[in-house]
């Protein structure tokens, strides 16, 4: 089950960590919508609430006063295909013989069920189809025979693909990361205390100061007294696995991502998108909100080109911030409708104008087929559409709800056939060499499977870019250590 989530842990010193970690989901919501949840230990027991819709909607007051304790997990969720029920919501919380575990996970396991299968014929017994409550089963099952430390690098030999989590085992907090590093985690230093989080932008929101990106492949264990953590280096990949994808959508731009702020990468890739495919037009303008970083870039670079004519940057488009998600409306009808109520031009940034629309992605195609009619409605002599990343021609079993190949409008068209389809004048992506140097990274440490159809891991009936160490599922026995 592929989930687009954000993952928080703290533990405080003598405060409880209910509000911090409610304050925390807030930052986070952009990374998942459809429900959240946090788990709290007072030293004595386990406390959790977990909520559908957005964190606002999940939570009452009188819910935080009962999350007790200085130390604590949260999860936001993303809605995705055949996923919109409670049983999957998290941070999913068991108690077994050893204690109480809480668990929230963000990523997407390729092996999830022969795990579980595996699991199922021991004798666990599962509420969901979701690979978080494979997780916690395999790690509750080596915590009755190994120390915490040991019993997570048993887990991580046996599970294969995408993960970032916050673990609570009792009273203590703890974050690992794949040792791909596919999904982002960072630590950071509060006041009175330490946190793990999916972005940054977290740790900014309770004053805190960010101290680095967990490692691929780390476990972190915070004290539990809030005084300090531990780290300790499980597995080390040859190669990481980065989603390039964190640092040109889903991402805050304030956060900072594998040592890079998002804001200036995405501003990068403009750059890159002008000095590989610029055209001269009246008025470069961004489709809100994830393509101003990019048509700032765009502008600044066409403006300091001296065989360019200038640009003038402008917000051409305004949005309706109270319209849902246009993907999930029930009719092609509906789904064309709900995009003329979210976007709506300012006629006099475009009649009588070329226009450069700058968006950071084309998936079915239907937003930017609309947004180029709208574009000639309001008046506008021509429309030049530019992407800030490459086609995407793939799925994404790494945890991001994309859209399977029947559904891409790049998996099988040409860049001339989507521009036909979607009726512009001319339309242009950013190349992946281009991605890479803007993130500075090499090729081979970023996940390109949605737009090369090659893959980091060992998927079934695709092709992997790499040599993949597929961990053996047999009777668990834990790996050289």
């Amino acid at each position: 089950m592929q989930e687009k989530c954000g993952v928080v842990g703290i533990s405080l010193e003598d405060r409880a960590a209910a509000r911090p970690l409610y304050y925390s989901l807030y930052a986070l919501q952009h990374r998942g919508q459809e429900s959240a949840g946090i788990v709290t230990h007072d030293g004595f027991q386990q406390h959790s609430h977990v909520g559908m819709g957005l964190v606002g909607d999940a939570f009452g007051p009188e819910d935080l006063q009962q999350l007790n304790g200085t130390q604590g997990i949260g999860h936001v969720r993303y809605p995705t295909a055949g996923s919109v029920n409670a049983p999957c919501a998290q941070p999913f919380s068991v108690s077994f013989k050893s204690g109480s575990l809480g668990l929230s996970h963000n990523g997407n396991l390729v092996n999830a069920d022969e795990v579980g299968d595996q699991l199922a014929n021991l004798g666990h017994a599962f509420t969901s189809d979701g690979d978080t409550e494979v997780i916690a089963h395999d790690l509750a099952r080596n915590l009755l025979e190994e120390d915490l430390v040991r019993a997570v690098k048993r887990t991580m030999s046996r599970i294969h693909g995408s993960y970032s989590l916050t673990i609570m085992h009792d009273d203590t907090v703890l974050g690992v990361r794949d040792p791909e590093g596919n999904r982002p985690l960072c630590i950071g230093e509060l006041e009175d205390g330490y946190a793990l989080a999916s972005e940054s932008a977290a740790i900014d929101t309770l004053d805190g100061e960010l101290i680095r990106d967990v490692k691929p492949g780390e476990l972190v264990v915070l004290h539990a007294d809030g005084t300090g953590y531990d780290t300790y280096q499980l597995v080390q990949a040859e190669n990481t696995a980065h989603c390039f994808f964190e640092h040109v959508y889903f991402a805050r731009p304030d956060s900072i991502i594998n040592e890079e702020l998002v804001y200036e990468v995405r501003r990068e890739l403009g750059r890159q998108l002008w000095d590989e495919s610029g055209i001269d037009s009246d008025v470069v303008m961004p489709v809100p909100d994830s393509g101003r970083s990019f048509a700032s870039g765009y502008a600044e670079a066409a403006n300091e080109d001296p065989n360019a004519d200038g640009v003038e940057f402008a917000e051409g488009l305004m949005k309706n911030r109270y319209v849902g998600r246009t993907f999930i409306m029930p009719t092609q009808d509906e789904r064309e409708r709900a995009v003329r109520m979210k976007l709506n031009p300012i006629k006099s940034t475009v009649e009588g104008k070329t226009v450069t629309l700058i968006d950071d992605s084309i998936v079915r195609g239907t937003t930017s087929t609309q947004l180029v009619e709208l574009m000639r409605d309001a008046g506008a002599e021509a429309v030049h559409v530019r992407i800030g990343a490459p086609q995407i021609i793939a799925p994404c079993y790494m945890g991001i709800d994309m859209a399977s190949r029947d559904e891409l409008i790049a998996a099988d068209r040409s860049v001339e056939e989507i521009r036909d389809e979607i009726e512009a004048d001319s339309l242009s992506y950013l190349s992946i060499d281009a991605v890479a140097a803007a993130l500075n990274q090499s090729k081979a440490d970023l996940c390109l499977g949605c737009v090369t159809g090659e893959y980091p891991y060992d998927i079934e009936g695709e092709t992997t870019d790499r040599e993949v160490d597929r961990p053996s599922i047999g009777d668990p026995q834990l790996a050289d250590d």
